[in-house]
């Protein structure tokens, strides 16, 4: 335990100061649990802001809410209930949480001048659930390209490419292409360029591209034997071509962009697509770190464009992959 000695009901005028104490205690962890920052209570809605602001990008995010279960309605839209996750706990668990909680006599007990408990009994109902409910908190923001760039570093392979994993996903896209073959394909996020060797073959021309030079570097290596390919340097959605293409692929690379990224990423790209081109995305169903929103939450974003329509669907326990078609 580390006190660092803050005011109590002050906090939210300390947010940078709470984050730079926080900071060095997070630097390492590979995941942090705090407050929710959506709580209604001030102090813990800013050591759940500072929380997310001081762990590194590498973090899984976790937070538990606290007064929002007396001071807020179910159907408030800031609650994210797609982001909830419970956990279940045995009896000791359960014994465990009380007996802590009955130590917390600020809160249960009457006030020395003898106004009622902070803590209500509809308060405290909540505490005996057989489960603890958190809500998953990723970033905000697109993942920032430095952290691509260590993972290139000093010739690593950072996705696998040679996996089993990798290999079966590169097949499943190619199975699920509708056409037998395509003009001009885009792929962005190419990595090292190995889905980019395999869409060659069904392709007359291939514009990949990706935000790290080593990657592109990589694929471009792959790829110097076939010159309908064409590799760049570039990062979404500044990457999507100007001229007309029948086919996108994003393979696990929206769900590192921001909401707004992936909006004028998707909008460009339906632009350039042709009537009835193919719109092609796939992503691991985990969720990274530094990812703002899972696959599932990426593919319904893709989905609810107005200009795409479903062609295929598939999902398993590891990926989960649509193609959808230009009107």
């Amino acid at each position: 335990m580390h006190r660092l000695g803050l005011p109590d009901s002050g906090l939210a005028g300390r947010s940078d100061e709470l984050t730079a104490a926080l900071r060095p205690f997070l630097a390492d962890a590979g995941a942090y649990l705090a407050p929710w920052p959506g709580d209604p209570h001030p102090d813990h809605r800013a050591v759940g802001i500072a929380a997310a602001a001081a762990a590194p990008v590498t973090a899984h995010g976790w937070s538990y809410p606290i007064w929002m279960w007396a001071w807020m309605n179910p159907g408030d839209p800031a609650i994210r209930w797609d982001r909830a996750h419970l956990l279940p706990l045995d009896p000791a668990d359960r014994a465990a949480k009380q007996a802590a909680i009955a130590c917390f006599t600020s809160q249960i007990d009457r006030s020395p001048d003898g106004s009622p408990p902070v803590l209500s009994p509809a308060m405290l109902a909540h505490t005996h659930r057989d489960a603890e409910l958190f809500f998953r908190e990723p970033p905000a923001v697109s993942a920032p390209l430095g952290r691509f760039a260590e993972l290139y570093a000093g010739g690593a392979d950072p996705w696998q490419a040679g996996s089993w994993y990798e290999r079966r996903k590169r097949d499943v896209v190619l199975a699920c292409l509708p056409q037998e073959r395509y003009h001009l394909a885009f792929e962005p996020g190419c990595g090292t360029g190995e889905l980019t060797v395999a869409l060659a073959e069904r392709c007359d021309r291939v514009l990949a591209s990706d935000p790290v030079a080593e990657a592109a570097s990589r694929a471009r290596a792959a790829t110097a034997t076939r010159p309908g390919v064409l590799v760049t340097q570039a990062a979404l959605p500044a990457a999507v071509p100007e001229e007309p293409i029948d086919l996108a692929v994003f393979s696990e690379v929206l769900y590192y962009l921001d909401d707004e990224t992936v909006g004028a990423t998707l909008d460009r790209t339906v632009d350039v697509l042709r009537p009835r081109g193919d719109l092609v995305v796939v992503h691991w169903r985990g969720w990274p770190a530094e990812a703002p929103r899972d696959a599932g939450a990426t593919h319904r974003m893709v989905r609810a464009h107005a200009a795409l329509d479903d062609v295929v669907e598939h999902v398993d326990e590891q990926f989960v992959l649509h193609v959808l078609r230009r009107r």
